[in-house]
């Protein structure tokens, strides 16, 4: 297939949220649909789960209270997995926000040297200071779930290693150590099975997806990537990548590429089974911030009928930081994108 073998367009002004500080959010995410297609948004500020029909009209929301950070959200067979960084926990809930388990404990983490990063500041990123990997959890990232309910936990920011655990949430495995070889981490942070149900990793700050089998055994790498932070996979096998904006200055390089010669913008890239690029968009420095373009995209969802949703956290990374204005930022949390071609 070549690189313009799909093709996406934009739905404008998808998300129809109520007016008010109670449902008011600044980032999503993460974003994952149900059995029928109503789109579950985990927002920050505003630590909370959206739900959403297809078409945007906002239902409900719930878990207010309940985390400290989001981050990744996964449903499968109408469970919903929530992974709260901060906490460096997965809470699973029902499709009604029914607390059922949790995998960890808040606060607790393993020791892999990452500690507290405040008042350091990092040559490359801050996942430098991750000395070793450990066991479950140090700020985990991600979860997938496979067909027979085993999970498969990305733990990124604060380790370097992806977890196997049975549906009961025994750990069964662990693989993954700090480095730029293969099997080694420098940010494992989005995470999917494919229609084999290899494991496909988002190591983010090395820019590359790594694919292993079930038992953590290395298989292969793409290395067309841009800073990868989520991946899912379509029925027809099509792998879906979201690309954060890399830019130029202290604490924002690549471990395996180091700083390019300047700013690089978040993207979405769209890969068959093979690797290789049917669909590429986003990449726009100028207009980043234009509708269809992209700030800060952190996951991605796909629903039965093809369409893909893109999250981003724009207001945390590029406001929160001055790189863009707050305004902007505002008005790139979540887009849709209906497949046309």
């Amino acid at each position: 297939m070549s690189a313009t073998a799909i093709r996406f367009e934009l739905v404008p002004g998808w998300e129809k949220c109520p007016p008010g500080d109670e449902y008011s959010h600044e980032d999503v995410a993460g974003v994952a649909c149900d059995s029928q297609d109503r789109v579950y948004l985990h927002t920050r500020k505003g630590e909370r789960v959206m739900v959403y029909e297809e078409d945007g009209t906002f239902i409900k929301k719930w878990g207010d209270g309940v985390f400290n950070r989001a981050h990744g959200i996964t449903i499968q067979n109408d469970v919903v997995y929530c992974t709260d960084d901060q906490d460096s926990v997965i809470r699973v809930f029902d499709l009604d926000g029914n607390f059922k388990w949790m995998l960890g404990t808040p606060g607790q983490v393993t020791d892999t040297g990452y500690g507290s990063i405040r008042g350091r500041k990092a040559r490359i990123h801050h996942n430098e200071f991750v000395e070793r990997s450990s066991g479950p959890f140090n700020c985990c990232c991600n979860v997938c779930v496979a067909a027979n309910g085993e999970l498969f936990v990305a733990d990124g920011y604060g380790n370097a290693r992806i977890h196997h655990f049975s549906p009961s949430g025994d750990l069964l495995n662990s693989w993954g150590d700090v480095g730029t070889g293969p099997g080694e981490f420098h940010l494992p942070h989005g995470i999917a099975l494919d229609n084999r149900e290899n494991v496909i990793v988002c190591d983010r700050e090395n820019d590359r997806l790594q694919i292993f089998d079930r038992s953590g055994k290395f298989v292969t790498m793409w290395t067309d990537v841009l800073r990868p932070t989520d991946v899912v996979v379509d029925r027809d096998g099509l792998v879906y990548v979201s690309e954060l904006w890399r830019p130029l200055e202290p604490g924002q390089g690549s471990f395996t590429r180091g700083f390019a010669g300047g700013d690089l913008p978040g993207r979405v890239s769209v890969f068959s089974p093979k690797g290789n690029v049917v669909a590429r968009w986003g990449a726009d420095s100028e207009n980043r911030s234009a509708p269809g373009n992209f700030i800060a995209p952190h996951a991605l969802a796909i629903d039965s009928k093809g369409s893909l949703y893109v999250a981003e956290v724009s207001t945390s990374f590029g406001a929160g930081f001055n790189r863009i204005a707050r305004k902007e930022c505002l008005d790139h949390q979540i887009q849709k994108f209906r497949r046309v071609r």
